[in-house]
């Protein structure tokens, strides 16, 4: 699902905080269960050996330091490597990687040293997603897995490299693990191959893996080692178990595997991998791995899914559904999403990364959800909606999740009554929030320039009347908030009966307590450490609408102090004593200009990226780039780059900065001058500041090497 925000007069923006490694994505020692618990230890490409560049922290939405696991990755140009250290014993890896749109290739792999005769094939195919239909959306979904069998068994220890080879790769992470040799067909089992279905790829076995369906009713459907290529969805799915060898080596090839309104139930699909050709959004489609219902006390586990539009989309009934241990990777949409008429449904110990909206969603439309649950999950990189949502239900459990690196228009953890349709129903009852570790969550809304909290609780649509119980959460490296009170339609709803009982906070941008709209919540045992801003920002909107009552429960420490005025809101970072004069104050603000040449947009030249770059239009000085910094700053030295490359040959660029407090009237702050940029000196420029400014601009009236105004980045510094 997605959502947006009401406008609002306060602004604010990502702040790139430093982001630590996640290894193997490890639950936080302050909530040991958080989390699944995983085949594979993920290594970041950050924390590894390299001749490329590293590149963020960022939290500037669509830019590929902020899609990226902790923020960062590496950049390999042709020739470059990573090198990993394995950190257990594997003969398996899958690596999250982007290259640029519309380009593929190949990274060639290195074990201890020797080149493997098999490369890793990567590709922007399932990259670079539009959804001009949601509002506050930009290009996303920049990065996709690939996986391999290495071969060989390697031990803790070992060295994997990866190495550009004809294609520059932006390398986020790598995933090692010991695949299970194959499993054995199951006595009396049906397999596929026995109906004519083809384990090399190239038949159609649409039709063999109905006729293996209807022969094994009431028992098991087997899909033996191989790659089987279905052309279209599976439906009258009732009372079977379709099973494959392990997902590393049974492998279905189709966007649409199971698409049916009703089922008997009884359905228990385990042990195999359906990958996709879904490269763009398109929500009428049904380009799921289930589309529908599987029907009651059914199962789905041991799964890798990937590149689909939604992993599973589930109506009708599916009672006591079972999902768990599965994979679910690069859907362009939701990872999974109980859409109505969900009772008792436990979905655990699942891994998703790089989902296109909510990674995991209750949506309470016709029919409420009930006593359903989302346990000891791990969430990493949705990049345009929450990594768990709840909109409506009764009696719903969030329990021991890890959730990092939530992007633009979510939250790590929704609780809401945002409807989308009707007939919709709202939470009821106790909606139990317990023993979640968020890690970088919560974004920019890009529709209104408001911050969106780690975790947010919503009345969008209506006052919440159930009980929210929110225990035992710790939350770290917020790039605004923590916890986040709001009527998301701007109507003022209440959001009340909510108590937040055992919460570290280690970090926020802004506040620990963002609260936005009237209602009630008591906080018990809540410590708070790194605050940016301050403790509390508590200004219900509309004006006038009511009032939020925080009641201090006991045992809170550490964020006492309350923002003193609603008619700004707090920076990233505003308030902590002795600004950092080595921080790049420009990086990640928001940048405008007065043109721009086809992708070379003005955010590039403040991404953290020297490889991007902004350039005006071409063939139209003057032209200028302008960054707000999002608060007068003394600023003293501004530097500014070109990309390092040697193909971009030495340059000079006539400009002059100019500054702003308010964004209307500008002063000159340096005056016009030449200024040569060379590869021989790294393509960079300083220039002294004596400035208080708010607003940078940078006027440029010529370039003798590009009819245009042309920076990587622009720099400002304190000192």
């Amino acid at each position: 699902m997605h959502r947006s925000l009401r406008s609002t007069s306060a602004t604010a923006t990502a702040v790139a905080l430093a982001a630590g490694t996640l290894v193997a994505l490890a639950p936080a020692p302050a909530h040991a269960a958080a989390g699944a618990t995983l085949p594979f230890t993920s290594v970041e490409a950050e924390s590894a050996t390299t001749t490329g560049t590293k590149i963020g922290p960022d939290h500037t939405q669509g830019t590929h330091a902020a899609e990226a696991s902790g923020r960062q990755a590496v950049r390999l140009n042709t020739g470059q490597r990573v090198e990993f250290t394995v950190p257990r014993a594997a003969d398996a890896v899958n690596v999250a990687y982007s290259v640029p749109d519309g380009q593929s290739g190949a990274l060639n792999v290195y074990v201890n040293g020797q080149k493997l005769a098999k490369t890793l094939p990567v590709t922007s195919k399932y990259s670079y997603v539009d959804t001009p239909w949601i509002a506050g959306s930009r290009t996303h979904h920049l990065y996709a897995n690939g996986r391999m069998l290495l071969g060989q068994h390697l031990q803790a220890g070992d060295k994997v490299a990866f190495e550009a080879a004809n294609v520059q790769v932006t390398v986020d992470v790598a995933d090692f693990e010991q695949a299970p040799a194959p499993a054995s067909k199951p006595s009396g089992a049906v397999a596929v191959t026995d109906k004519g279905a083809d384990p090399s790829g190239q038949g159609d076995s649409t039709q063999a893996f109905r006729e293996a369906i209807a022969a094994a009713r009431g028992g098991t459907v087997w899909i033996p080692p191989g790659e089987y290529r279905i052309t279209s969805s599976l439906n009258g799915v009732q009372d079977v178990t379709i099973r494959g060898a392990g997902h590393w080596h049974s492998v279905v090839r189709t966007s649409r595997f199971i698409d049916q309104p009703s089922s008997s139930g009884n359905v228990h699909i385990k042990d195999f991998a359906v990958i996709g050709e879904v490269t763009e959004r398109v929500d009428s489609s049904p380009d799921n791995f289930v589309n529908g219902s599987l029907g009651p006390n059914s199962s789905v586990s041991g799964m890798w899914l990937q590149h689909l539009k939604v992993g599973l989309w589930l109506t009708g009934n599916n009672d006591n559904l079972v999902v768990e241990n599965n994979r679910i990777l690069d859907t362009t949409a939701d990872g999974l999403n109980l859409n109505g008429n969900a009772r008792g449904v436990k979905v655990r110990n699942n891994f998703l990364r790089n989902q296109g909206d909510d990674a995991l969603a209750m949506w309470s439309l016709h029919a409420p959800d009930t006593d359903s649950s989302f346990e000891n999950n791990t969430i990493s990189q949705p990049n345009l909606a929450n990594g768990i949502a709840v909109y409506g239900g009764t009696d719903i459990t969030v329990r021991n999740n890890l959730i990092s690196d939530t992007n633009a228009l979510g939250s790590g953890i929704a609780i809401s009554n945002q409807k989308f349709l009707d007939p919709f129903h709202p939470l009821a009852g106790t909606i139990t929030v317990d023993g979640n570790t968020l890690v970088r969550t919560g974004a920019m809304n890009p529709n209104w320039n408001h911050p969106m909290g780690a975790l947010r609780v919503d009345s969008y649509d209506s006052a919440i009347e159930a009980q929210v119980r929110i225990t035992d959460t710790t939350i770290t490296d917020s790039p605004y908030s923590a916890f986040e009170f709001v009527s998301g339609s701007g109507r003022g709803h209440a959001a009340k009966n909510i108590t937040v009982d055992g919460a570290t906070v280690r970090g926020t941008g802004t506040v620990v307590v963002q609260a936005e709209t009237q209602g009630a919540a008591t906080f018990r045992n809540v410590t708070a450490t790194g605050v940016g801003a301050a403790g509390v920002y508590n200004c219900p909107y509309p004006a006038g609408s009511g009032t939020f009552t925080l009641t201090d429960g006991g045992g809170n420490s550490g964020w006492d102090s309350t923002w003193p005025d609603c008619s700004t809101w707090p920076e990233p970072g505003q308030g902590n004593p002795g600004p950092d004069p080595d921080r790049n104050l420009a990086q990640g603000r928001p940048a405008t200009a007065t043109g721009s040449q086809d992708v070379y947009t003005p955010g590039k030249a403040v991404d953290g990226d020297p490889n991007t770059y902004w350039e005006s239009t071409n063939h139209a000085f003057p032209q200028s780039l302008t960054v707000d910094l999002g608060s007068a700053q003394p600023v003293r030295r501004l530097v500014l780059k070109l990309p390092p490359q040697p193909a971009w040959q030495a340059r000079t660029q006539t400009l002059s900065v100019q500054g702003s407090r308010d964004g209307s009237a500008y002063s000159t702050v340096v005056a016009s001058k030449e200024y040569r940029f060379d590869p021989a000196t790294g393509n960079t420029v300083t220039i002294p500041v004596d400035a208080d400014l708010r607003y940078l601009r940078l006027h440029v009236t010529g370039n003798t090497g590009w009819p245009a105004g042309q920076f990587s980045e622009v720099e400002a510094y304190l000192s």
